[in-house]
């Protein structure tokens, strides 16, 4: 498990042989190191935050969120998703701006607000945050 750990961009996380208990402790590894025991955890100057949920901690509700697939959008219920998650410290790698090349950077506005998506052209990858309404951050 500790062998995550070692993982940089765009190596892919190794995942497979464990059971879900090890594999949340290995991913629970990298997303603290990346983003909770990250005090410049930020983009462009702006600090992300996870989305507030009632009830929940914030940033159990991130983990699960970059680690997760929605399986069904009524009941908004997720399960595991080894894509999401073998690539899952490739985000601070693009957070960083550590890629320049083959990088595609723009912002919509949505129904939802407005989105700013961060696509890697090579690996397929996108981010994608919104900027929060009251303060000069990112969720």
């Amino acid at each position: 498990m500790p062998f995550n750990l070692l993982k940089k961009y765009n190596d892919l996380l190794e995942l497979t042989g464990l059971s879900p208990a090890q594999r949340k402790d290995s991913l629970m590894g990298v997303f603290n190191r990346d983003i909770v025991n990250n005090p410049s955890f930020q983009y462009k100057g702006k600090p992300i935050q996870p989305t507030p949920k009632d009830g929940e901690i914030p940033m159990s509700t991130l983990f699960t969120h970059l680690t997760t697939e929605v399986v069904d959008k009524k009941t908004r219920k997720r399960e595991f998703d080894i894509h999401r998650s073998i690539r899952l410290h490739w985000v601070k790698h693009h957070v960083d701006e550590n890629k320049k090349d083959n990088m595609l950077i723009f912002s919509v506005k949505e129904t939802e607000g407005n989105r700013t998506y961060i696509y890697d052209e090579d690996e397929k990858y996108v981010i994608v945050l919104e900027p929060l309404r009251k303060i000069n951050e990112y969720y």
